[in-house]
């Protein structure tokens, strides 16, 4: 006689599932660990899926890229200590790039605290800069109402990374059912004052050089759409930042490419001698804005953000549009429409012939050029790719080629750069949209860093395809110590890289490589072709170098597009 099973008595950890049902949760990046178990003994069995990462830092990663790529809020968990510590650098990476990511992590049970036990670490203390908050819930009769609060904050406003740390022995507690509903948190958002927008509309009509630029608070997509209508009812020239790739119609002939330091020429010169800038979204990142007192010095500056203080922070502000970007340039495309509606066609032919094509070096002594590769590569990738980047020249040379139809099917660590991102980020943007192509272009430096998650990619059978530009070398540091380091070459030599085929192959992984330009169609094609997760090993000159270029710092004029 089989003895009847006891059921498992419901604890905290069920109250923080319940909490993440509700939210509409599906998949769950983590790695477990001492005090979070009682949150794993609630999964046991449970149809949530957890996705189990091989560091805690892919977790984190792999929920920025499902977040980024579907606009839903990513989730990761870890234990304490180590474990919730190896989390911060996914988030500082969510922080910057504003992308709303709910991370779960358990602490030493609330008697140690304070004591330097076992794994113990103050990890609200530690993120409180690095998130839109932390919180550490020690009443189990708050951990559904203050984990779906959690959820509520990282959408709201601006979006970001919450933490939500929670002591182990609250997680063991009796189950307590929800006593109060969540408290809601206020997500009014901002919207621009009609005179504003009569300002802005103003300075439109008088313009005669004006120049639209969508960031990354410009990607959602209502914002995209009204960005779009914008420019086309104006004829206007435009151009996008990093993080706002995508928000562009990429059958528009006015949109002018990525803008900044490895932006494109004709972007940097249009905005550098505009006379209205209308800047939607966008934070004035000194990678694209170099010297501040220098950049578009002759322009009305016309700044629109959902944060106030992104206002007179490092550009001075003409006029300001502090509202959702959507909502904004509705508002100021329903202000225009009321009178004369300006055309700026003869204008944006000019500035798209301030540029040309982009420069690239040559591929020399047989090898094959990386750009001239990615060139093939974006090319033929199959209609509605999504492409996550490492960090480095690859990234950039990625970012002037690839031409995302929104901005959620480009993917990369813009604000904090962090090596080890794009990876793991193709992950989780596997799992955010099931069906569609998801290429991970990495440099041979980062995807060491997360290197591990090829177990990941074989026990999930994630569909991803892993593009490697292996050139030998830290890049893009490289590339600063020739140009500016006098050729001091430190700590930059990767040549003597794995066969990363054959790692690839030990995780049952299909592997191809090229070694040299007549190699590159068919394998190219082969690769495209495979069905499953595969790895695509592309040996490339270790000398080639991202053009153009403005220096750290500098100022449009001191744009350079080839080493002399």
């Amino acid at each position: 006689m089989i003895p009847a099973v006891t059921p498992r008595p419901r604890t905290g950890g069920d109250a923080v599932l319940e909490a993440l049902e509700r939210e509409g949760v599906d998949v769950i990046f983590g790695y477990p660990g001492g005090t979070i178990m009682p949150f794993y003994d609630a999964l046991y069995g449970h149809p949530m899926r957890h996705i189990l990462v091989r560091h805690e830092a892919g977790a984190a990663f792999a929920a920025g890229g499902y977040a980024r790529t579907s606009g839903r809020v990513g989730v990761c968990c870890a234990t304490s200590g180590p474990g919730a510590t190896n989390l911060v650098t996914g988030l500082v990476d969510a922080m910057m790039d504003s992308i709303p990511v709910v991370a779960i992590t358990a602490n030493v049970r609330m008697a140690l605290m304070g004591t330097d036990g076992f794994q113990e670490a103050d990890v609200c203390a530690i993120t409180q800069c690095t998130t839109k908050a932390s919180i550490l819930i020690t009443d189990p009769g708050q951990l559904y109402t203050k984990v779906r609060e959690a959820f509520a904050l990282a959408r709201s406003g601006r979006p970001g990374p919450v933490l939500v740390d929670i002591p182990t022995d609250v997680l063991k507690a009796p189950y307590v059912p929800e006593q109060h509903p969540p408290r809601k948190v206020n997500d009014v958002k901002p919207v621009a004052t009609q005179e504003s927008i009569k300002a802005a509309a103003d300075a439109i009509r008088n313009s005669h050089r004006p120049v639209a630029i969508a960031g990354g608070g410009a990607r959602e997509p209502r914002a995209v759409k009204a960005f779009r209508e914008l420019c086309a009812l104006l004829g206007l020239p435009h151009t996008t930042t990093i993080c706002g790739l995508g928000a562009s119609d990429p059958n528009d002939v006015h949109g002018l490419g990525m803008l900044g330091m490895h932006g494109t020429k004709a972007s940097n010169l249009t905005v550098h001698t505009a006379d209205v800038v209308l800047a939607f979204g966008m934070r004035f990142d000194d990678r694209v804005t170099g010297r501040p007192d220098r950049f578009a010095k002759g322009a009305t500056i016309v700044h629109n953000d959902i944060d106030l203080s992104e206002f007179n922070k490092i550009i001075p502000t003409d006029i300001m549009l502090h509202g959702d970007s959507a909502d904004t340039i509705k508002a100021l495309i329903a202000e225009l429409k009321t009178g004369h509606i300006p055309r700026f066609d003869d204008w944006a032919v000019q500035a798209k012939a301030l540029g040309g094509p982009l420069p690239s070096d040559e591929s020399k002594d047989g090898h094959l050029s990386a750009t001239d590769f990615l060139d093939q590569l974006v090319a033929s990738m199959p209609s509605k790719s999504i492409v996550s980047t490492d960090v480095g020249q690859h990234q950039m040379w990625t970012a002037q080629r690839f031409k995302p139809n929104t901005p959620r099917d480009f993917c990369t660590s813009a604000g904090l750069g962090s090596m080890g991102f794009g990876f793991p980020a193709a992950i989780g943007a596997c799992f955010a949209n099931p069906g569609r192509p998801v290429f991970a272009i990495c440099g041979d430096g980062g995807f060491q860093m997360t290197m591990p998650e090829l177990a990941t990619v074989k026990r999930y059978q994630v569909p991803v395809k892993i593009v490697l530009i292996d050139n030998r070398n830290l890049g893009m540091v490289r590339q600063w110590q020739e140009l500016f380091y006098d050729e001091r070459y430190s700590a930059t030599n990767l040549s003597d890289n794995p066969d990363f085929g054959t790692i690839a192959s030990a995780y049952d992984i299909e592997a191809f490589r090229i070694s040299g330009p007549e190699d590159a169609p068919s394998v190219l094609a082969a690769f495209l072709a495979y069905s499953g997760p595969a790895l695509l090993h592309v040996s490339c000159y270790p000398d080639e170098l991202v053009w153009p270029m403005i220096p750290a710092g500098g100022v449009v004029e001191d744009l350079m597009e080839s080493r002399t």
